[in-house]
């Protein structure tokens, strides 16, 4: 119990985002690909993966990635880093924190044991299988 009371002050602490933000962040996710792009720049974190590597994994031509990119960025879900000719892209976990900061926020209303069945899932670690990039 106290490391969700930990999780959830960290949460609180963290990178404070409004309403439209979360929606924002939220939209660019409930898109099949740019989920499955989102879940392999966390798998790939912290070097990320060059933005051509992403487009050829997904089946998707170039431009069309460079569109999901842009939304996820914009999102604050994904940062672009350029490295000579090659542009890197990383998940912005400041991003995701925020989102899930407003998401768990209110949850429990002061009383951490309500949220406790929620967040312990999130401590524990990840014992996932891999899946495929794009699905």
């Amino acid at each position: 119990m106290q490391d969700v009371v930990a999780f959830a002050i960290y949460v609180d602490m963290s990178t404070n985002i409004d309403e439209l933000e979360a929606m924002e962040a939220l939209s660019a996710l409930a898109q099949g690909t740019r989920m499955n792009v989102f879940r392999a720049l966390v798998r790939a974190h912290p070097e990320g993966i060059p933005a051509g590597e992403i487009a050829a994994a997904c089946g998707v031509p170039h431009n069309t990635m460079s569109s999901h990119l842009a939304i996820l960025s914009r999102a604050g879900l994904a940062k672009a880093e350029r490295q000579g000719r090659t542009i890197f892209y990383r998940a912005d976990l400041e991003g995701f924190r925020g989102l899930i900061g407003f998401l768990t926020r209110d949850c429990c209303g002061g009383r951490p044991e309500i949220c406790a069945p929620l967040l312990e899932p999130l401590l524990e670690s990840c014992a996932c299988p891999p899946e495929a990039s794009c699905g």
